[in-house]
């Protein structure tokens, strides 16, 4: 093979393993470099090398990048001259000058396509993906060029430094490598998701998930929706209301005017002990607040007014359901129950493939349990609501819907929800 030919190839691959090691640096999940960092071997001490930098570290990457591409353009140029004089001789000056005119041209734009596709756009996409496990494997050349153009990088640092300095009155490049909540967020997803079907996620793991998507969600995520709340009419008597707390074992009670969009306050059974006259007389304040309010400012609004419990109200300034701390703390820790707590939701695994669930179940929580990938919205939080978002309606007893990847037979359904529904997986053709 012709030895220009080599040196070409040897550029383009040098060429796109520094600018697939550039983005690979930027885009790697700085938890996996710091946990790769406290291990033990050879790797962990490059990456601590490398990291300690890293304004140093892509300062060399780009330095062999522009080193590779001055190579490459300098034999590439002088091989597509010997090819166009080989396929376009003419004795003729005009059209000698011609020729040699648009030669330059076609040349620049060969050049420049089969750099852009071979050693910028494929290995920056490819170590985008795969940055991570690239950087690790890529370390040791990745550290060899790092030595070899030190001296180079680190006049370069001086001089932007300068600049930055006498022109911009800043301290200069003081970069370090840190990590943000968003890729703890997505170290922990991972780590879930890697972990067999079977396999139970470690309390802790799930508890940090929690606690970083905490500050995201939404009342309307978290409250028990108004088909559920437990209220009686101020109108009704003592006996009445003593009745509802031996019957359901709750300890509050929500107490309404007229109808539950008029929400007065809340009961505890503890009053009763009281003796109260009336119903009127034992009302405590809740807090009111809309759908769209995070939970983390809800659990705070209770903090500071000393209440347990927040209605929570729709667009319209209806009641759209109840929220208490508990509820909120659930979030962070999962399930809390007591003496009184039933298990009214129906979750059944037949096999791989068929479940049998309550549409009350909440679409993540299912995904998270079972790894059935359900797709997921701020349209619906529950089965049943993503049931209703892709037929736009209350389907039938019996009916099939039957989407993508999934089968919902409806099981049992009442007139404004959907209750039981058997789901199957379908196999991809």
């Amino acid at each position: 093979m012709n030895p220009d030919v080599i040196i070409i190839i040897a550029s383009l691959i040098l060429s796109a393993f520094f600018s697939g090691m550039e983005i690979a640096y930027v885009s790697s999940n700085k938890i996996h470099i710091e946990i790769e960092k406290k291990q033990s071997g050879l790797l962990a001490k490059i990456l601590s090398k490398l990291t300690a930098k890293p304004s140093k570290f892509i300062a060399t990457m780009l330095i062999g990048n522009n080193i590779a591409l001055v190579v490459y353009g300098f034999f590439m140029g002088d091989l597509l001259v010997e090819w166009f004089q080989s396929m376009l001789p003419s004795s003729i000056a005009i059209v000698n000058y011609l020729l040699v005119e648009f030669s330059l041209l076609t040349q620049t734009i060969i050049s420049t396509l089969i750099i852009l596709i071979t050693a910028e756009f494929l290995p920056k996409v490819f170590f985008q993906i795969y940055a991570n496990s690239l950087l690790k494997i890529l370390a040791f050349p990745a550290y060899i060029f790092y030595i070899l153009f030190s001296w180079i990088s680190d006049f370069i640092i001086w001089i932007t430094d300068l600049v930055l300095k006498k022109f911009f009155k800043t301290e200069g490049d003081q970069v370090q490598l840190a990590f943000t909540k968003i890729e703890l967020g997505h170290y922990i997803s991972e780590q879930m998701e890697s972990a067999e079907p079977h396999d139970d996620v470690d309390t802790e793991i799930q508890i940090f998930q929690n606690a970083l998507e905490f500050s995201e969600v939404k009342s309307r995520e978290v409250m028990v929706p108004r088909t559920e709340i437990i209220a009686v009419d101020v109108n009704e008597s003592l006996k009445t209301i003593n009745g509802k707390f031996t019957e359901t074992g709750i300890t509050k009670i929500l107490i309404y005017k007229d109808n539950i969009d008029e929400i007065l306050g809340y009961a505890h059974s503890f009053e009763l002990f009281k003796k109260p006259k009336t119903l009127k007389s034992i009302i405590r304040p809740v807090e009111f607040v809309p759908e769209t309010m995070l939970i983390k400012d809800v659990l705070s609004a209770l903090i500071k007014k000393r209440k347990s419990i927040a209605v929570v109200l729709d667009e319209y300034g209806g009641t759209s359901g109840i929220m208490t701390v508990e509820d909120i703390v659930e979030e962070l820790f999962g399930e809390i129950e007591d003496e009184h707590d039933t298990a009214l939701l129906t979750e059944e695994k037949i096999d791989e493939e068929n479940y049998i669930f309550s549409a009350r179940l909440e679409v993540d929580y299912l995904n998270e349990t079972y790894k059935l990938n359900l797709p997921e919205s701020e349209n619906y939080e529950t089965l049943g609501g993503l049931i209703v978002d892709q037929t736009q309606g209350i389907p039938e007893q019996g009916e099939v819907i039957v989407t993508e990847d999934f089968q919902f037979s409806i099981m049992e359904v009442s007139t404004t929800k959907i209750d039981l529904v058997k789901l199957k997986i379908l196999e991809e053709d």
